[in-house]
């Protein structure tokens, strides 16, 4: 999924442990098969090949990760959208940017990006793109979503304590191995190997979107792959948001959607929702935090 995966196991049994991380992994592999946008093969792949032509069965698992996408894009009113993948070829941050993209080319491609025309059909579990040149994409919610499904797996094999990292969306339960909480560093975007201040959290997930992993820059301005899918143009404004809340999959759908709307807006959604704090940087380096939240600084 173009990031590095952290497993951790604790067990009395190493052979456990170590079993585990093995199924932890398959998993993250399986579903990285079935969500990405670059095998041809997989079922994303199929939809997006298909739209404005024929609606596409698909199997229930990424039929329940469509679904919850859209009724997140109701939540943030289409601030997270995963259509937004129509812009896949105007903005790259691969390092093979060296023009500005053209504004027309960015204005025709948000013209395809509406999650209201992507049309689920449940009893045939199939998925249709009203729009030819549409396409879908998790860059915003898949690594969440594999963090998930991952843990459970894990669980599910008998480790009562652990965490998977998914590159920044982290998901844990239990304790570590001396019984206290994980404590999970919060990174200066600034200086990535240095941090502000830790989270103490047991079954929980910490989810993080920074403008400092993933950038291009023209004339000494520096462009987030944080894409606001209603202009198609990089978001400024902050420098990072974390997500606190029990669900990997929506930590990491809210980080990317309170990142594009910013420090107020971002902060009067997160004070709505019961169970979800939110911690966020701004380009002025002030620390912004959502009503509930605990956070030690250093």
């Amino acid at each position: 999924m173009g990031s590095r995966f952290e497993f951790i196991a604790v067990s009395g049994d190493s052979v456990s442990a170590k079993k585990s991380i093995q199924i932890g992994i398959s998993e993250v592999r399986r579903l990285e098969q079935m969500i990405s946008s670059w095998d041809d093969n997989s079922e994303t792949s199929r939809i997006n090949q298909n739209a404005g032509i024929m609606s596409v069965e698909v199997s229930p698992e990424l039929f329940g990760l469509i679904k919850r996408s859209k009724k997140v894009s109701v939540l943030t009113d289409g601030i997270f959208d995963i259509s937004y993948a129509s812009m896949d070829k105007i903005w790259k941050f691969d390092g093979s940017m060296t023009t500005f993209p053209d504004s027309s080319l960015v204005k025709e491609s948000v013209a395809k990006i509406n999650y209201q025309d992507i049309e689920l059909e449940p009893q045939s579990q199939s998925v249709f793109l009203r729009k030819k040149g549409m396409k879908i994409g998790f860059g915003g919610i898949g690594k969440g979503f594999a963090a998930n499904v991952a843990s459970k797996k894990m669980r599910e094999s008998g480790i009562e304590n652990g965490v998977v990292n998914a590159g920044g969306d982290l998901i844990s339960w239990g304790n570590q191995a001396d019984g206290k909480p994980w404590q999970i560093a919060v990174t200066d975007p600034k200086d990535k190997k240095k941090t502000i201040g830790w989270l103490d959290i047991s079954n929980t997930a910490v989810v993080t979107s920074g403008n400092y992993e993933k950038f291009v820059e023209f004339n000494g301005q520096k462009y987030t792959h944080i894409i606001n899918p209603k202009t198609g143009y990089p978001v400024f404004g902050t420098r990072s948001v974390t997500i606190i809340c029990p669900d990997a999959e929506l930590a990491d759908a809210l980080a990317t959607s309170v990142f594009i709307l910013g420090e107020k807006k971002g902060l009067e959604l997160i004070n709505t929702l019961k169970g979800i704090e939110c911690f966020l940087i701004t380009d002025r380096d002030e620390l912004k935090s959502s009503s509930g939240l605990q956070i030690n600084y250093l």
